[in-house]
């Protein structure tokens, strides 16, 4: 489980981060939304590590992450993606994934990174659906398929184990996994965003917590078991989609007094 306590954040005099305080569990999809200047990206960065707190706790499986570098929250299972998306632009889709496998042991000499980890790094090639593009430069790839792929790098990451296996087994218990995942479907058309979506909740569905950020409320919700909404720094209201379209401040603040969630969420999540 992921808990955050009382986080706070300052930059100079401006309390950014405000006392924000949740839990995200194994298994669950939540999403973290708010108006621009809410505080979003810092709490997510704080999270995530790209921020330190100013006060607070950050705690993943039962320890404290906040002082720790991001390299050492991805070695207790803890995976992030950025807005825009971060690929090697230089190498194959599939020594994406093949470097990502390898970094924790080391990483190999160039001449040999096309023989590491390959059953593994097509196999989670496929889970993404980009095994059709597995010898296409990175750098030349449309943007929904390096959306998915950096998707791809973030699991990639947390090793081998991390998703379940072809004949359905689910990844191993002895690692929990948490994908922190800024804005995944930005930049993404109406059916590339459902598609993505789909995926990533289907990962909370296989035993990871997932934490995403996200301004396109087609992907919110219809897809997130709950959503957390900050208004100026501190966490307005927190509940099911269903909680947080009729709440009567997110309504007012943010999403409108005419929001309809039905037309949002997608008619098959």
């Amino acid at each position: 489980m992921l808990q955050v306590r009382h986080l706070v954040k300052y930059f100079g005099g401006v309390k950014a981060v405000d006392g924000v305080s949740f839990e995200v569990g194994a298994g669950e999809c939540v999403a973290l939304i708010g108006p621009n200047g809410a505080g979003k990206s810092t709490c997510f960065a704080c999270i995530a590590g790209q921020q330190r707190p100013s006060g607070g706790e950050v705690l993943w499986a039962g320890q404290r992450i906040d002082a720790l570098a991001p390299a050492r929250r991805l070695a207790r299972g803890v995976a992030r993606t950025f807005q825009v998306a971060q690929t090697f632009e230089a190498l194959t889709v599939l020594q994406n994934l093949q470097l990502l496998m390898s970094a924790g042991r080391g990483l190999p000499a160039w001449n040999v990174l096309d023989r590491t980890s390959v059953q593994a790094a097509t196999q989670l090639l496929a889970r993404v659906g980009l095994q059709p593009l597995a010898h296409a430069d990175a750098l030349g790839l449309p943007y929904g398929a390096k959306k998915r792929l950096e998707l791809g790098m973030a699991l990639a990451g947390l090793g081998e184990g991390a998703l379940a296996d072809p004949q359905g087994r689910s990844p191993s218990p002895e690692r929990p996994r948490l994908l922190l995942l800024d804005e995944p479907a930005a930049g993404l058309a109406g059916t590339e965003r459902l598609e993505l979506m789909q995926l990533v909740k289907s990962l909370a569905r296989e035993g990871a917590a997932v934490l995403y950020t996200e301004h396109n409320m087609d992907a919110v919700f219809g897809v997130a078991d709950r959503v957390l909404v900050l208004i100026e720094g501190r966490l307005a209201a927190q509940g099911t989609p269903d909680e947080i379209a009729r709440h009567p401040e997110v309504r007012s603040r943010y999403l409108g007094h005419s929001f309809d969630a039905a037309r949002q969420a997608p008619s098959h999540a």
